[in-house]
């Protein structure tokens, strides 16, 4: 998509027609088709009227996140547990436009308000040289057309067979690469072939790897992996996986790319030898409808009341959410989002360490979701929500189906039988709403599940799958970073490092995070503190100033939320929400001085606890900084920045930046699509309510439930109607309850 061209603009009238905006349901509702429109029109005039630049290309629109108060006390929401509410003010709506100068290349930034009927700008902002917004849609998507049109490359794949229209590319943000200046916007292109229709394209990659130039839009520079038959466990003095000079030609031949084809679309599979039967219809019906509400943007679900939003980066937010106790609204959380990850690769070789994707602020998490389908991504009864951002020629591009909301059965919520002659039983089942998006980013998916449950606990699950990133091999290569799950297919290793976002608000914005070991009692067995050994303790230390923190699995660390204005009538204890990463740690495995670790230093720590800071642009919302795309050290604007001054955390307005992930050791099972990967963080309730919140929860009986095999013949699968044992084929009201 070509830039705007700002002196064919229309000329603007002397009145002008106003631009309304849409009608604001929240004060953290993200922005609205209308609203982007707005936007780019008044962005459009001033660059014309104010500005020396010529033509300029939309990169990114985006709400600016209100003060806190503000919003809070215009919801009716207290800050603290024994204070009103503060008094209603009206909360002022602003945007800041990010957009790209397509002669010099500079980035700017512009910030507007939403004054009576249209959007006003308020000032720009050029960033300094070497700072940028993030890759755009277009941008990479144009990668793939720019080194398809260069002559060096359509000679580099003719020589191995490929023809320009087998050509393909993944556009990626260039990493780190001091050989180039610091102030061109550079993508690396992974190189594929497709030699048939809708074929399954990294079954062929390709062994070279261009570098372009997104604004100038050409080819600048292309890479040679190295490729010894030994693999990089090598005693040769004279190999090295230092960067080689920009003039230095490859030192190697050429390899021709795999021919073999590795295909996932099921009308592509080869049948002929399938034994698989098909799975019989299971369907999820709520023929009463759904449990769940919705206010524009805001949700109301068995006491949960949130805000659901969506930024182009982060993709779905969730805000300002409470819990209904017993008449009482009480805040739990005021902002959760994924807003950060990292995805280095394990191979030293160049240019393979240039591959560690910041997804979310090199490219966007919302930019790049997926309208989904009923019946398919979502099963059941299901609510969506749109998803809106900004294009090159500044129109709105409106994903649909961007975020899934519905319910699902959740197995027991509690259960308990009295085993004593003529005990009673009882069993309640559980039920979870969940709030989805799935991402792709190039080759991979990333699906984000926030789950809400009746007993009080939220659940962010991530689910990884797609396609493993690969490269060739030579024939005769061995995999010494990678897994080779098909021949001359090199899986490297990887780790995915996210970083959730948590704006905590436990019964008030003042929290503190208290961080506990369990380890054993210190005195010996026999002693007459601990005579037969068995004592074991929780040691409790207050997270009281910034900084990152590791988890211990020899102690099973734990954090929890607290906040010290209130305390459980029984325990005594402050009122809490844990924080439950402990299976999902890990940590940057880049070695200290690293690119990648001097980049993205929010994975090194597993918490990282800062205070919250309302500035410019909605305050400490970006843990590797706000401009992500070719930095080269750690951003001023960036957690490990925030942590040094050692600033108190204790009984303040904090945030927690959480570092979770996988290792990822391809298996050959991962290929050519992986089985999907789980990854989960879970907050329970500690002492936040009285007794279990859910023994309200009614407990009926499904009666659409059956016997699998009534008739005893367990090789048919019909269901069959049959009587329960009080011989009546309906069924009780109350589940288990005898």
């Amino acid at each position: 998509m070509a830039p705007v061209a700002v002196e064919s603009a229309p000329v603007v009238p002397a009145n002008p027609p106003q631009i309304k905006q849409a009608p604001s349901i929240h004060p953290l509702d993200p922005l609205s088709a209308d609203e982007i429109s707005g936007l780019s029109t008044a962005v459009r005039q001033y660059v014309a009227t104010q500005t020396p630049i010529k033509a300029f290309k939309y990169i990114g629109a985006e709400a600016v996140l209100p003060p806190k108060r503000d919003v809070l006390a215009y919801l009716g929401i207290r800050t603290s547990p024994d204070s009103e509410p503060d008094s209603y003010v009206e909360v002022a709506r602003k945007a800041d436009v990010d957009i790209i100068d397509a002669v010099s290349g500079y980035a700017w930034v512009i910030h507007l308000s939403f004054k009576e009927s249209e959007w006003v700008v308020d000032d720009a902002e050029r960033l300094p040289e070497g700072q940028m917004p993030q890759l755009s849609v277009n941008e990479l998507i144009e990668a793939e057309q720019i080194v398809r049109n260069d002559e060096r490359v359509r000679k580099l794949c003719a020589d191995v067979g490929v023809a320009p229209d087998q050509i393909y590319a993944d556009g990626w943000s260039l990493g780190y690469d001091d050989r180039f200046s610091e102030k061109l916007r550079l993508q690396q292109c992974l190189m594929f072939a497709r030699f048939g229709e809708d074929e399954n394209i990294y079954a062929h990659p390709l062994d070279f790897v261009p570098i372009i130039d997104s604004n100038a839009k050409k080819v600048i520079h292309i890479d040679f992996p190295s490729h010894p038959k030994s693999g990089l466990h090598t005693s040769s003095a004279d190999y090295s996986t230092n960067p080689p000079n920009l003039e230095s030609a490859p030192d190697r031949g050429r390899i021709p790319p795999p021919k073999m084809k590795h295909e996932y679309l099921a009308d592509h599979l080869d049948t002929a030898n399938a034994s698989r039967e098909p799975l019989k219809p299971l369907h999820v019906i709520q023929p009463e409808g759904v449990s769940f509400k919705m206010s524009g943007n805001t949700l109301e679900w068995q006491q949960w009341r949130m805000h659901i939003g969506f930024t182009a980066r982060e993709g779905v937010v969730l805000g300002t959410v409470t819990y209904n106790d017993a008449g009482e609204v009480r805040p739990v959380f005021y902002r959760m989002s994924c807003a950060e990850m990292v995805v280095p690769y394990g191979s030293p070789d160049h240019p393979h360490p240039r591959k560690f994707a910041f997804d979310v602020g090199e490219y966007g998490m919302g930019v790049q979701a997926n309208e989904l389908s009923l019946g398919c991504d979502c099963l059941g009864t299901i609510h969506y929500l749109p998803g809106h951002f900004i294009g090159h020629d500044g129109n709105t591009v409106t994903i649909k189906n961007a975020i899934c909301i519905h319910e699902e059965d959740a197995g027991l919520l509690w259960k308990h039988t009295d085993y004593r002659p003529g005990g009673r039983s009882q069993s309640v089942r559980s039920r979870k709403l969940i709030i989805s998006m799935i991402c792709t980013v190039a080759n991979y998916e990333y699906a984000f599940y926030w789950n809400f449950y009746l007993d009080g606990t939220v659940e962010l699950e991530t689910r990884l799958t797609g396609i493993l990133n690969v490269y060739t091999l030579a024939e005769g290569e061995k995999a010494t970073f990678g897994t080779q799950v098909a021949p001359r297919i090199n899986a490297q290793y990887h780790q995915h490092l996210f970083s959730i976002r948590v704006d905590p608000m436990v019964d008030g914005i003042n929290n503190t995070v208290v961080e506990s070991d369990i380890k054993p009692y210190p005195h010996p067995t026999g002693s007459a503190e601990n005579h037969a050994g068995n004592g074991f303790i929780s040691v409790d230390t207050p997270v009281t100033k910034a900084g990152g923190r590791d988890y211990s699995h020899e102690t099973d660390r734990r954090w929890r939320i607290v906040n010290p204005s209130r305390v459980h009538y029984s325990s005594g204890l402050p009122v809490a929400y844990s924080v439950g990463i402990g299976g999902a740690t890990r940590g940057l495995l880049a070695q200290p001085g690293s690119w990648v670790r001097e980049r993205a230093g929010f994975a090194t720590k597993s918490l990282w606890v800062v205070p919250s800071e309302e500035a410019s642009f909605g305050g400490r919302r970006w843990p590797a900084g706000r401009h992500v795309p070719q930095t080269r050290t750690q951003p001023k604007d960036s957690v490990v920045e925030w942590s040094k001054n050692g600033e108190s955390v204790d009984n303040k307005d904090i945030l927690l930046f959480l570092t979770v992930g996988v290792n990822h050791v391809p298996r050959p099972e991962d290929w050519p699509v992986m089985p999907t990967e789980h990854l989960r963080i879970v907050f329970k309730p500690i002492g936040f309510f009285k007794a279990n919140p859910a023994l309200d929860v009614k407990a009926p009986v499904d009666e659409r439930s059956r016997n699998a095999f009534p008739s005893g013949d367990i090789g048919t699968g019909a269901v069959v109607e049959h009587a329960n044992g009080n011989g009546s084929t309906q069924a009780s009201t109350s589940c288990g309850c005898t």
